[in-house]
């Protein structure tokens, strides 16, 4: 097995979390961030790049139907782009390999990164796309997590859960707020409901650069306590939630990219582009 030190240039969904995760790398530490704060006119920007995100994630998920590939799943989001002068941010992102496709697939029990290839989707199965735009030099990012046909309660309540810790910290984000305070309530939801939380990836800033300051994790670490991140209006962050239905554990598969759980349980994994506005926030990926 592959250690977890594989995990530093493989960072398409979400940053590394560093501190006590015990995950290696230059992860750079909350009192070095150099966080960007983006203008009204630059988070409109962005948003012509997250519509863009919204709607491959919407092919995707009418492609993704038992008996199709995840390659196909794969072009059906990055047909979005056809004509117009914007790329596929995962594409060629670099790595132990680059990275081959323009969105990462993830099935069942793996959690972020997979390569779309001839995998054939199955009636039951959950199948996680995160997709990234860049146009006009702004970018967007986005994942969500696809119940194909007939999915079993559990699995189906971790896709709920998951999507729902999302949900509560686009509830909580505003300017003022501690980022600790909505990483704990993300985590506790979490635990409750008895899922594990993947942490060596977590959320990031993000505009001009896929990935930029602050790391926002969605959970209450050392080194969050030891330096957080107060909110504040021109913030553009990528909130991306992963839990578990077994442990919180994960490793690094032998294509250098695909992460999955250890104990083979499956996982999910919910992302959206969200600009902290002086009122509260904007989800900039929902597609309006």
């Amino acid at each position: 097995m592959r250690g977890l030190d594989n995990m530093t240039d493989s960072r398409l969904a979400g940053d590394r979390w560093g501190g006590e995760t015990g995950v290696t790398g230059p992860a750079r530490t909350i009192d070095t961030m150099a966080i960007s704060y983006k203008s009204p006119e630059q988070i409109e920007k962005m948003r012509v790049a997250c519509r863009l995100v919204h709607e491959g994630l919407a092919r995707a998920a009418e492609a993704c139907k038992p008996g199709a590939t995840t390659a196909e799943v794969d072009a059906a989001a990055e047909r979005v782009l056809d004509g117009i002068d914007a790329i596929a941010l995962f594409k060629d992102y670099p790595g132990v390999t680059p990275f081959p496709a323009s969105t990462c697939i993830s099935v069942n029990e793996e959690v972020v990164h997979g390569i779309p290839g001839e995998r054939v989707i199955e009636d039951g199965d959950i199948v996680s796309v995160d997709f990234g735009v860049k146009i006009d030099g702004w970018c967007g990012d986005s994942a969500t997590t696809i119940l194909v046909g007939e999915v079993d309660e559990r699995t189906r309540h971790l896709c709920e859960v998951t999507e729902h810790v999302l949900g509560i910290a686009i509830q909580n984000i505003r300017p003022g707020v501690k980022w600790s305070k909505i990483a704990g309530y993300m985590e506790n939801y979490a635990r409750r409901a008895r899922l594990g939380i993947v942490k060596e990836f977590v959320g990031h800033g993000i505009g001009e650069n896929l990935h930029e300051d602050p790391k926002v994790p969605n959970f209450v670490s050392r080194e969050l306590r030891r330096r957080d991140i107060e909110l504040k209006a021109g913030m553009v962050l990528a909130v991306e939630p992963m839990c578990c239905l077994g442990g919180d554990n994960v490793r690094v598969l032998d294509d250098h990219w695909t992460v999955a759980t250890v104990d083979g349980l499956p996982a999910a994994h919910y992302e959206h582009t969200i600009a902290v506005t002086d009122s509260g926030c904007d989800v900039l990926t929902n597609g309006s």
